[in-house]
């Protein structure tokens, strides 16, 4: 039985992807990295710390620090997303309908804790959510469960009692990994990712979401 249904965040709720990769374009080139959008799409789903750490890793710098880099990435996603936070097709709608039901909602996302708060206050949502968890907190990020079976926890649930919604392969990964049902709601960029595929349920859109989803028998009782 299904007693919490778990978000993720970017690319699920928000269409923040696009805003991601405008802070990636306007930080990492001062730093000698040659960003592209094919480079950008590979960090999709890493923490801002694990993303910055992966270019550095393939193109080197010395000065400023992987902290001070991380740090401006965030200053600038953090303006970006006062200025244009767009719900995708169907966000607010779920959370509503899962509002009136009376399920538990929470965010289990790999953004800093700083970025999650600023969305959710943003969409006007951040009293829905009785758990929000960033993965910034763990010793890994997705497609590590971490996130999720804090999240679990935190809720007072058992993880084999949750939904978790995500956009990314990896995403997916981490909540199957946590042993939770998942409903994948793959993003652009993540239809041809074949982890895509170890959802319980995958739906083109949240505006595709309805309640008997909760208790079909495309997911474990």
């Amino acid at each position: 039985m299904i007693k919490a249904v778990i978000f993720d965040m970017d690319g699920l709720l928000v269409d923040s992807e696009p805003l991601w990769e405008i802070a990636k374009m306007r930080v990492f080139p001062r730093v000698g990295v040659p960003m592209t959008r094919e480079l950008s799409a590979q960090m999709i789903g890493l923490r801002s710390d694990e993303a910055v750490l992966f270019l550095n890793d393939r193109f080197p710098w010395e000065a400023p620090s992987l902290v001070d880099v991380e740090k401006e990435l965030l200053d600038t996603m953090a303006d970006l997303l006062r200025q244009q936070t767009s719900a995708l097709p169907g966000a607010l709608s779920v959370i509503g309908t899962l509002r009136e039901a009376g399920m538990p909602m929470a965010i289990a996302s790999s953004s800093p804790q700083r970025i999650i708060d600023i969305v959710l206050k943003e969409l006007g949502i951040f009293e829905d959510m009785v758990v929000s968890h960033s993965a910034e907190l763990e010793s890994h990020g997705k497609p590590h469960p971490a996130v999720y079976l804090t999240t679990a926890r935190q809720l007072g649930v058992r993880p084999e009692e949750c939904l978790a919604l995500e956009d990314s392969g990896n995403g997916v990964l981490a909540a199957k990994s946590a042993k939770m049902q998942c409903i994948a709601v793959p993003s652009e960029a993540a239809k041809s990712d074949k982890l895509i595929q170890i959802a319980d349920m995958a739906i083109s859109s949240l505006a595709d979401f309805t309640l008997s989803m909760l208790t079909t028998s495309g997911l474990r009782a």
